[in-house]
């Protein structure tokens, strides 16, 4: 068997004893997740309840080269509508990257 064949094999025990990757939590709320048009710092999650339940989330700002950061906490009673904001900071940003959403029953 030549040396390349002992790499392939190896690399297919490593992938097969592997744990399949855990299923991503459905989302409850109903959130639209941008940046602000003028100012590429600010994240925005805008959300929606549509359950008969009260409902808290935040922002969720992936800031590239500088820490990521979380917005206010906003409550949401059943078909109320509100909005967390983070802000990228510091010298060492390069924006933000992405904006995803934190979100509880209460």
């Amino acid at each position: 068997m030549s040396k390349g064949m002992y790499v392939a094999v190896a690399v297919g025990l490593v992938v097969g004893n592997m744990a399949p990757p855990a299923a991503a939590a459905a989302t409850v709320l109903r959130c639209d997740t941008y940046v602000h048009a003028q100012d590429r710092d600010l994240g925005i999650a805008s959300c929606t309840n549509p359950t008969g339940q009260t409902w808290r989330f935040r922002a969720v700002v992936v800031c590239g080269r500088a820490p990521d950061v979380v917005g206010e906490w906003v409550t949401l009673a059943p078909g109320a509508s509100g909005e967390s904001r983070g802000y990228c900071g510091g010298i060492f940003t390069s924006g933000v990257g992405a904006v995803g959403v934190d979100e509880r029953i209460v």
